[in-house]
């Protein structure tokens, strides 16, 4: 049991992409002290590769939409359940074609008539 009272959001999506990362960034590393294009190369590769299994583990539902979640949802082994139909403002799942069917509702202000207007600054 954590600590503390808020979901940090420790997936496994998250910590299998930052686990990958780390070793592409230390082949970066290795590559800028040897002046080698090699592991340079390699740093990139592993990188890019990070990025498409973080992807991919979000897509299967082992990643969790930013926001609040009940606190049966916080441990990390616990699967997303909307992941199929994809997160609302989630540039991972608009990539894969989710949640375009959706849309969220904002709903419009009206304005108030009548009143004046009061100036915000001296150069309205």
């Amino acid at each position: 049991m954590s600590a503390h009272q808020y979901d940090h959001g420790h997936t496994v999506a998250g910590w299998t992409g930052f686990g990958i990362a780390t070793v592409g960034a230390a082949a970066l590393g290795v590559g800028v002290c040897t002046v080698s294009v090699a592991w340079l190369a390699l740093g990139f590769a592993i990188g890019a590769v990070s990025l498409l299994v973080t992807w991919a583990l979000h897509l299967a539902g082992w990643g969790k939409p930013s926001g609040r979640r009940p606190r049966e949802e916080w441990p990390m082994r616990v699967r997303d359940s909307l992941a199929r139909e994809g997160h609302s403002g989630c540039l991972g799942c608009r990539l894969a074609g989710r949640g375009r069917g959706r849309r969220e509702v904002i709903p419009e202000v009206a304005a108030v008539s009548g009143g004046e207007s009061i100036r915000l600054s001296p150069f309205e």
